[in-house]
């Protein structure tokens, strides 16, 4: 069993370069393998690792830049290592937004306990803050997203927003909906609140019966979506243009397993629906020795 945590802390970080090289070699050492983004404004990672590793790991990373505490962590299991890799990057922020933090909105932060009255409530304006595709896997009844593709771009969306309203927000993990709430207080909204933990939060305290959320909640990593009480979804991902398929998206006539899906058929050329067919050759292959193919995406 491979544990997975995602975690954010805002702190301003010094030494980012010398930082790195020391979890570059811990990451080596234990195994680890996910995402660290390192930024002067702090750091948001997810990583993967047999237990005892990863424990290590949490504690190197809060030695490392000197804090006790994340801002927000979540902890989930896969039967499967769900990263092909360890990597560690310097960014200029944590999240693009072109908004540094400086000091956290503290006193926004919704319970997932609470969460579903605050949503029921007919004049809160319900934001999903994440993109279009992970918006279509899954979100809470609703919602509405803005239907933006880089989250630079986000507040031109934000702009427009009514100052007289009730605004909540969700993401994944919570770190986006920290950078919406700062910049919105800076235009002057006074009722602003974020799920607090993000939508990993609310999966893994709310059970189904009494939840809003609607669909999957897609993730950054090989397992692809996860569902309530934080077990892997059903959706995986298509090698031609790296988005989340369902079981439906399978059954289409533009679906070919490594090739294409219905979202990117009728964009992909012929050259490279044939360089994919290569790819599938040889990852079935593989399979078929009882090898791993080193292109090969799925567990």
């Amino acid at each position: 069993m491979f544990y997975i945590s995602g975690f954010y802390k805002f702190k301003k970080i010094s030494n980012i370069k010398k930082n790195k090289k020391i979890l570059q070699k811990y990451f080596i050492n234990n195994s680890i393998r996910g995402t660290i983004i390192i930024s002067s404004e702090g750091i948001n990672g997810t990583i993967s690792a047999k237990k005892k590793n990863l424990d290590s790991t949490i504690n190197q990373i809060k030695k490392t830049f000197k804090f006790t505490n994340f801002d927000s962590e979540n902890l989930s299991k896969s039967k499967f290592q769900p990263f092909h890799r360890g990597k560690i990057k310097i960014k200029n922020e944590v999240v693009p937004m072109r908004i540094k933090i400086l000091k956290r909105k503290l006193n926004n932060h919704i319970e997932p306990t609470k969460w579903n009255k605050l949503i029921n409530n007919k004049n809160t304006f319900l934001i999903d803050a994440r993109k279009p595709f992970e918006h279509e896997v899954g979100t809470f009844k609703r919602a509405i997203n803005p239907n933006v593709n880089n989250f630079r771009e986000f507040p031109k969306y934000l702009k427009n927003l009514d100052k007289g309203k009730t605004i909540a927000m969700f993401c994944t993990g919570g770190i986006r909906c920290e950078k919406v709430s700062i910049f919105l207080e800076k235009k002057g909204f006074k009722n602003v609140y974020q799920l607090k933990g993000g939508i990993i939060n609310y999966l893994k305290k709310i059970k189904k019966k009494n939840s809003l959320w609607r669909g999957e909640c897609y993730v950054f990593d090989n397992r692809v979506s996860i569902k309530h009480g934080l077990v892997t979804g059903s959706y995986s991902m298509c090698s031609g243009c790296r988005k989340p398929i369902s079981h439906k998206d399978k059954k289409s006539k533009k679906y070919e397993e490594g090739i294409s899906c219905p979202n990117c058929h009728d964009n992909l050329t012929t050259s490279q629906k044939e360089r994919f067919r290569m790819r599938q050759k040889q990852i079935n292959l593989a399979k078929k020795l009882g090898k791993k193919h080193i292109f090969q995406k799925e567990f």
